[in-house]
C-alpha cells in the first residue's frame, strides 16, 4: 500500500509557534535566543476543498445592508502517490512512488505539504458589522436592565448578591496520569516544529521530538531533505524558543532522520520510548504535530492495524521510495504532522508519524483535503535502531537478502526478477539469497510468519530486521512450496 507523507509549505512570516497555556505538569525547555519560525497507499505505489464562509444572516431591522464575505483559504491535500516498477528488492526503490503527506520541500505545486495561504481579509461590511451592532445593542440593553434590576433589588431586598463563586479548591481541575491532557502536557515540551529550507528558498515544516539530552531530535527524512545540502534548518519548542540545527544523518529508505540543536539547552527532556512490538490493535494513540502549520496540535485515536506495508515518496519522477511495515492509526494526521511522535496511553513513543492515505490523487488543492482516518507511523523499535546508527556513523545500515524483486502490483508474493537494476544479476553472487538457493522466478510468499503479497511488502518487512538476523523464507518454484532459512546481509548508505 502506498501512502502520502504529511507536510506544510513554510509560512512567510510568523515569528514563532503560539505558546500554549501553562500546564502544571509541563516543564519548559531551556532558553535560547528568540528568532523567527514558522509531517503512503500499499504496493504498488498509488498516491490531498475549498470552503466558503456561510452566507450572511438576515439584515438587521434598522441597519444598513451587509455584504457577503469572500471564500476562505483553500485547505490543501498532500500529494497522491503514483508508482512505477523498479526491480531491486535490496534497494533501488521504484522510480516513482506514493508521495509524502507531510511537510517537505518542492517547487510550486510540488513538494511535501500544502502551500501556505494568507488568511482571507475580513469583509468590511458583512457579518462582522452585523455582529458588532447586535453586541452594542445588547450592551446598552444590559446596562439599562442591570440598572433597573439593581434599583428594584435595593428597594425590596437587602440580602445582597446570590451569585455563588467556586472555592479555589473546587476550581482546580486535577488531571490524573494516563489522561490525554496529562500525557499531552508532559510530551508537548519535548516536541518541536521543524523548518527546513533549501539554498533556493524551497522548503516546508514538519515535526520532531527530543531523543536525548545531547540535543538530538528524531524526525522524518523527507521533513529535513531540503536542508541536507547547505540549506537552513531550525527547531522551535512550544515555549517559543527557536534553535538552529544541523542534519546529523538521514535514511531515505527508512524515512528517518536525526538533527542536532546548536547551542542546545541543558534541561532537555527526551520522550520515553515504548515497545512497538507489544502494541495491539485497539490501543489508544496520541499524535502530536503541526498540521497545516498549526504547531503543538494534539489528536487522538487508536491503533487500527499493525504491519501495514506502506511505500511512500514525494511523487516526483526522481524520487526514491521509502518502505515501512507501519502502524496504522485513525488519529487525525495531516500535512505538517510528519516526524512527530505517536504516543501510547502512558505517553511513551510507539511510532513516528510519517504518511497518510489520500482520498484523491489529484495533488494539492484538488479533491478532499486533510485526514480521512488513515495515518501510518514508523514503528519506534525500527526508528530507534536507525536513529542510533545515524548518530553513531551518520549513515543508515539496511538489512538485505541480496535479490531483486518485482515492484509491480501483485497479491501472489514477491517475485525475484530475471535481471537486477542496471543489468546486474537478480540474485547477488555469494549473498544471503544465493547461499539459500533462491533463483530468479522464485516467488517469496512469507518471511517468518508474515505473509508477503508483493515486492514492497517484502522490502518493508526485511527492514524491520537488523543485519545478521536469521529469518525463514517461504517461496514457490514451479508450483511447489519450499522453505529455507537465511541470514540477512547488510548494506550501508542510501546509494
Amino acid at each position: 500500500m502506498s501512502t502520502e507523507n504529511e507536510g506544510n509549505a513554510v509560512p512567510p512570516a510568523p515569528s514563532a509557534p503560539p505558546v500554549p497555556v501553562a500546564s502544571p505538569a509541563a516543564s519548559p525547555q531551556g532558553s535560547a535566543p528568540d528568532g523567527g519560525a514558522p509531517t503512503t497507499p500499499l504496493p504498488p505505489v498509488p498516491q490531498g476543498t475549498p470552503g466558503q464562509y456561510p452566507a450572511p444572516a438576515a439584515q438587521a431591522p434598522a441597519g444598513p445592508p451587509h455584504g457577503t464575505p469572500g471564500p476562505a483559504p483553500d485547505a490543501h491535500q498532500p500529494y497522491g502517490a503514483s508508482g512505477a516498477p523498479a526491480p531491486d528488492g535490496s534497494w533501488p526503490p521504484p522510480t516513482a512512488a506514493p508521495s509524502y503527506g507531510d511537510g517537505g520541500s518542492g517547487a510550486a505545486g510540488a513538494g511535501w505539504g500544502s502551500s501556505y495561504q494568507q488568511p482571507a481579509p475580513k469583509p468590511g461590511n458583512g457579518r462582522g458589522g452585523l455582529v458588532a451592532a447586535v453586541l452594542v445593542a445588547a450592551l446598552v440593553a444590559g446596562g439599562l436592565g442591570g440598572g433597573i434590576g439593581y434599583t428594584l433589588a435595593k428597594d425590596s431586598d437587602s440580602s445582597g448578591s446570590t451569585t455563588v463563586s467556586a472555592s479555589d479548591g473546587a476550581s482546580q481541575v486535577k488531571r490524573a496520569p494516563g489522561t490525554i491532557a496529562n500525557v499531552a502536557s508532559r510530551a508537548l515540551p519535548s516536541t518541536v516544529t521543524i523548518e527546513a529550507e533549501s539554498t533556493s528558498g524551497e522548503g516546508g515544516t514538519g515535526t520532531g521530538f527530543v531523543f536525548d539530552t545531547q540535543g538530538h531530535i528524531v524526525t522524518n527524512n523527507h521533513v529535513v531533505a531540503d536542508a541536507v545540502d547547505g540549506g537552513k534548518l531550525s527547531a522551535t519548542f512550544p515555549n517559543g524558543r527557536k534553535y538552529d540545527a544541523e542534519v546529523v544523518g538521514h535514511a531515505q529508505g527508512y524515512d528517518v532522520a536525526v538533527i542536532k540543536l546548536k547551542n542546545a539547552p541543558s534541561d532537555l527532556k527526551p520522550l520515553a520510548l515504548g515497545n512497538s512490538d507489544k502494541v495491539a490493535v485497539g490501543d489508544e494513540t496520541i499524535a502530536i504535530g503541526a498540521p497545516f502549520g498549526l504547531s503543538n496540535t494534539v489528536t487522538t485515536g487508536i491503533i487500527s492495524a499493525k504491519n501495514r506495508p506502506v511505500a511512500s515518496s514525494d511523487g516526483s519522477s526522481s524520487s526514491k521510495a521509502s518502505y515501512m511495515s507501519a502502524l496504522q492509526t485513525d488519529a487525525s494526521i495531516n500535512p505538517g504532522n510528519s516526524g512527530g511522535p505517536l504516543l501510547n496511553a502512558s505517553g511513551a513513543v510507539i511510532g513516528i508519524n510519517s504518511a497518510i492515505q489520500s482520498s484523491s490523487s489529484g495533488g494539492f488543492g484538488s479533491g478532499q483535503s486533510g485526514s480521512i482516518g488513515l495515518g501510518f507511523a514508523i514503528p519506534i523499535n525500527q526508528a530507534k535502531y536507525v536513529a542510533q546508527q545515524l548518530i553513531k556513523s551518520g549513515k543508515p545500515v539496511y538489512a538485505k537478502i541480496g535479490a531483486s524483486v518485482s515492484l509491480e502490483d501483485s497479491t501472489a508474493g514477491a517475485k525475484i526478477t530475471d535481471q537486477g537494476a542496471s543489468g546486474s544479476a537478480a540474485v547477488e553472487s555469494g549473498g544471503p539469497a544465493d547461499k539459500a538457493g533462491l533463483k530468479p522466478g522464485d516467488v517469496i510468499t512469507k518471511l517468518d510468519d508474515h505473509v508477503i503479497d508483493s515486492g514492497p511488502t517484502l522490502i518493508g518487512e526485511i527492514w524491520t530486521h537488523k543485519p545478521g538476523d536469521k529469518v525463514t523464507i517461504t517461496y514457490k518454484r514451479g508450483g511447489q512450496e519450499h522453505t529455507v532459512d537465511l541470514t540477512l546481509g547488510s548494506r550501508a548508505g542510501d546509494s
